[in-house]
């Protein structure tokens, strides 16, 4: 009652004084417009012509790839191109995960589907021996679409979640579309490095309810450096823009499940903070201040960080077997010692991230995600 009064009384003395009400946003990600009374995952509204259509370009792209930023443009039955994978996907592990943000893995896990291969080479990758290589079992679309099931029916998780699938998406809509005739009923969450075409989102959309995007990094010279891929920033400003614009801001029902929107990621790399202020920077001017944001602390060094520098092979071994300088020169003992990409051989730190958030906060986005928080989890 005394807090009605109180709005009352704002509201009276603003007419009086003709100053604007100050806007007051809500603090809680469990009300509207971000609560929903109830879900339909979005492949469940496509008519049969648009699953017909959809089954049409899918095969067509396996034909001539040209989905992903690559443009390999090969015949996936026949070869395979930059990601190794061709017409079948290859799997490696298929289970409910828990290591998800807690609205995507509740307490029954997220159904998580490991795809080997990527189109992308981050020398840091924290699934390196998963994505930078061939290990796992060969899948049909078809047996993919009947493991989503397996994990519905028996692992009662409460979402399928795509991992790494940028060079797969051909056969993830091949997937979700025979799941669909088999009983599928869980929202679809597309977990991506962001390094999509347009036409790769185009044709996920209608089937995918959760894009879970990831921003690595802004500055050219670093994406060629540590990505292997110079114009990755300007992919992902598009692909995530696409995926936003399909499903909004992400929106839960009352038990704390994340079921429509983007929540997007960003993993904090050590001494590269200012581009971290540069990507929510633009995040808030360009796609939504609304937008869910997790800003990660997790990096540590994998994949090839902090691994001695490159040694001859084959027959050079037998002339040379120290590291070899340009020019065919023997290194000297301390370049022998130096480790590969040394500026981010090491943790990042606390200070660092929460500079990030501070520059998130300033820029005008509010729902970030935080590690004590567990939405409808919390118990």
């Amino acid at each position: 009652m005394l807090a009605r009064s109180s709005t009352c009384l704002e509201i009276w003395h603003a007419l009086r004084t003709s100053r604007p009400l100050t806007t007051r946003r809500t603090k809680s990600y469990l009300a509207p417009p971000y609560l929903l009374d109830d879900y339909i995952p979005r492949y469940q509204l496509l008519s049969p012509l648009q699953e017909s259509k959809k089954r049409t370009e899918a095969y067509a792209h396996l034909r001539n790839c040209n989905l992903c930023p690559r443009l390999c443009s090969v015949n996936r039955y026949e070869k395979r191109g930059t990601c190794l994978i061709g017409a079948d996907v290859v799997v490696n592990t298929v289970a409910p995960h828990f290591g998800e943000e807690p609205c995507l893995q509740g307490h029954n896990g997220s159904g998580s589907v490991f795809f080997s291969g990527c189109n992308l080479r981050c020398v840091f990758c924290q699934n390196h021996d998963i994505a930078h290589q061939k290990n796992g079992f060969h899948l049909s679309p078809e047996e993919l679409g009947e493991w989503y099931l397996k994990l519905q029916e028996v692992g009662n998780v409460h979402n399928i979640n795509l991992v790494t699938p940028e060079h797969v998406v051909p056969q993830v809509v091949l997937s979700i579309l025979h799941a669909k005739t088999l009983g599928l009923r869980l929202p679809i969450v597309y977990n991506t490095s962001s390094f999509d075409s347009l036409a790769s989102i185009e044709l996920l959309d209608g089937l995918i309810d959760v894009y879970l995007p990831d921003f690595k990094v802004w500055d050219a010279a670093t994406s060629r450096r540590l990505l292997k891929a110079e114009d990755y920033a300007k992919v992902a400003m598009e692909s995530i823009k696409a995926m936003h614009a399909q499903v909004g801001d992400l929106c839960f029902t009352a038990d704390g499940l994340a079921k429509k929107g983007v929540l997007l990621r960003h993993l904090v790399m050590p001494g590269h903070e200012d581009e971290g202020k540069h990507i929510v920077r633009w995040l808030a001017e360009n796609v939504s201040k609304d937008l869910y944001v997790h800003i990660m602390e997790q990096y540590h060094p994998r994949a090839h960080v902090g691994k001695p520098r490159r040694t001859t092979s084959g027959r050079a071994r037998d002339l040379v077997t120290d590291i070899v300088e340009p020019g065919g020169a023997s290194a000297d003992t301390a370049t022998n010692k130096q480790v590969r990409y040394e500026e981010i051989n090491r943790p990042v730190s606390l200070d660092e991230v929460d500079r990030v958030k501070t520059a998130a906060r300033e820029a005008g986005l509010w729902r970030l995600l935080e590690v004590a928080e567990h939405g409808g989890f919390n118990i």
